[in-house]
């Protein structure tokens, strides 16, 4: 599975750094960032093994830019 970041819509509410600290931090532009995430088609996207805490960081995300897809 893999996780699909739309950075450009993310408003640096920082819920997803707060729950899932192993994946994700805030970065100097304000907003999210995937730790060891590439860039695909304008998001960022990351191989994982399992969904674990992404799965709160999906779901608490107010504007819907974080993706979690079974490949």
């Amino acid at each position: 599975m893999k996780i699909v970041f739309d950075k450009e819509g993310c408003i640096g509410c920082g819920s997803c750094a707060a729950t899932c600290p192993e994946h994700w931090e805030m970065a100097e532009d304000g907003k999210a960032d995937l730790k060891g995430s590439v860039e695909e088609d304008g998001k960022m996207v990351k191989e994982i093994e399992e969904e674990g805490c992404n799965r709160q960081a999906e779901n608490i995300c107010p504007v819907n830019v974080i993706k979690i897809i079974d490949n």
